[in-house]
């Protein structure tokens, strides 16, 4: 067996394919989003601005979060010391997961070490639990929720991608007094559309399922408080468990659900992605808490990044570059291939400054690839006017179809 051809041929694939990733070498400059120093290709750092992080609000930057972490991090040191069971349990933790509770109306939450963690270990868990528990998932769910199912062993039914006759066709073919869960996202990230929330709980109600909401790319955007989509529509108290991320909107890290006692206390006891994990750190819980607890009170970053994000649709559309539909704050650009995808980020990068991934399979299907943009906050319209010029340059320089001026 010659291992070492097996995977150079693994990683041969994805270059023929022209999906190999590479990561970008860069540093933010602390206070100056959208603003970062690349490393990667250049004698010393080259001054880039950032247009694809999650950071969507620019929280990772806001000086309560930076003072609170700093703060937290000569009180109580650098890490937690353990699994919550042991030794890693903080006062930190605690109020972070009482605030969390609040935020989505829940009686309780529970911490995790990411997102993706959170997605998995309770989907997995749950459907366990529920002897002969069959799940209804998204066409379109995260590979995270994705993994979670797949790791419960139980049967799963993936409906349509936000079709509900489908979804109702699937539900009426089980039997009764069959468990049953139904997972969906709040926003889809790749297309930036919505999930029909109350239609999904209507359903839910009339087959007697349980519903499991992602809403990491909503919450700390959407909602009087940040509560997410859920919040948005007041549909937060008909689903039964919300899940959500700290390292996008809230600007640090982990993730967590949000859900009656007894279903997040059937979580921390039996979830062993829980159960033997390292809890996160008590300086980024710190900064955490501050973050939700300040966009709990304000809605000036929420307001400013809907605007920065219809106002570079608007300016996309002018231009005639094929932006697709999105009614959030998600920018998705279409190429359609994923060499010439990864080649205008290159040129973005090298010859204009600005950071943009591409976005290939397996995240969106073959002939679907794009570059997603997510404007926050602090994109200025200057910097959008230089984005769409450097677009359009590069798209004329690659004989790629601009739409005409109507």
């Amino acid at each position: 067996m010659n291992y070492d051809q097996i995977f150079d041929e693994a990683i041969s694939r994805l270059h023929e394919e022209g999906r190999y990733r590479v990561f970008i070498d860069i540093l933010r400059n602390k206070g100056a989003f959208p603003n970062a120093r690349c490393f990667a290709g250049h004698n010393g750092p080259k001054p880039v601005t950032v247009w694809c992080s999650n950071d969507y609000l620019a929280m990772g930057q806001h000086p309560k979060v930076i003072a609170a972490m700093e703060e937290a991090l000569h009180d109580v040191g650098a890490g937690s010391g353990g699994t919550r069971n042991i030794g890693g349990n903080t006062h930190y933790h605690v109020q972070l997961e009482g605030e969390l509770a609040d935020l989505h109306g829940k009686d309780a939450a529970l911490l995790f070490t990411s997102g993706y963690v959170s997605n998995d270990a309770t989907l997995s868990t749950i459907a366990k639990l529920l002897p002969g528990c069959v799940i209804f998932s998204d066409e379109l769910n995260h590979a995270s929720m994705i993994a979670g199912i797949r790791n419960s062993g139980c049967e799963k039914r993936v409906f349509r991608h936000n079709d509900l006759h489908h979804l109702e066709e699937l539900l009426a073919a089980e039997d009764e007094a069959t468990p049953k869960l139904i997972a969906f996202e709040s926003v889809y990230s790749m297309d930036g559309d919505v999930a029909r929330i109350h239609d999904i709980c209507d359903l839910a109600e009339k087959y007697n399922a349980l519903t499991y909401i992602d809403e990491v790319h909503a919450v700390g955007m959407y909602g009087p408080r940040g509560g997410g989509i859920s919040e948005r529509d007041e549909a937060a108290h008909r689903i039964d468990i919300i899940e959500g991320t700290l390292g996008k909107a809230f600007g640090v890290m982990g993730g967590y659900i949000a859900a009656d006692k007894k279903i997040v206390d059937c979580i921390r006891s039996y979830a062993p992605g829980f159960i033997f994990t390292t809890s996160l750190s008590p300086a980024l819980v710190a900064g955490v808490l501050a973050s939700v607890r300040h966009l709990k009170a304000s809605s000036v970053e929420r307001e400013g990044q809907q605007a920065a994000a219809e106002l570079l649709k608007q300016k996309m559309r002018d231009a005639g570059l094929p932006v697709m539909d999105s009614v959030t704050h998600i920018v998705p650009l279409m190429v359609g291939d994923p060499v010439r995808a990864k080649k205008i980020s290159d040129i973005l990068l090298a010859e204009y400054g600005v950071y943009v991934q591409p976005i290939n399979f397996p995240t969106v299907p073959r002939g679907t690839e794009r570059l997603r943009f997510t404007p926050g906050p602090a994109h200025t319209p200057a910097m959008m006017d230089e984005l769409v010029g450097a677009l359009v340059e590069i798209w004329d320089r690659m004989d790629l179809e601009l739409a005409k001026a109507a």
